[in-house]
């Protein structure tokens, strides 16, 4: 069972962009996506809200996310969070199986 979390950090004048860019060329988020059960982690900016940018973080199970949550990779992340003064809502979602009926609706 995969586990996905939705985070859209929001701050203002651009912070939420700088603070993913600063994921991204500090090599952090390269660290992130060779952890032990990382699936995805990407970051994509909102066209309805330039201030927000949502992170698709996917793991392969909640110990990968505990493991992770232990990392010193946190820290710098939590560090950065408040650099930039972002605020945070999070919505998680657990991918038990793919559903076979879905599958005629997606095009490849």
């Amino acid at each position: 069972m995969s586990i996905t979390v939705n985070l859209r950090y929001t701050g203002k004048d651009g912070s939420a962009m700088k603070f993913a860019r600063e994921m991204m060329e500090s090599g952090t988020v390269e660290k992130i996506r060779n952890e032990k059960g990382n699936i995805r982690y990407e970051y994509y900016q909102s066209v309805d809200d330039p201030e927000t940018v949502l992170l698709i973080d996917s793991w392969e199970n909640q110990e990968a996310i505990d493991e992770h949550h232990a990392s010193e990779m946190m820290k710098t992340i939590a560090t950065l969070r408040e650099k930039y003064d972002l605020h945070m809502t999070v919505e998680r979602y657990t991918d038990f199986a793919n559903n076979e009926a879905d599958e005629k609706f997606i095009r490849k």
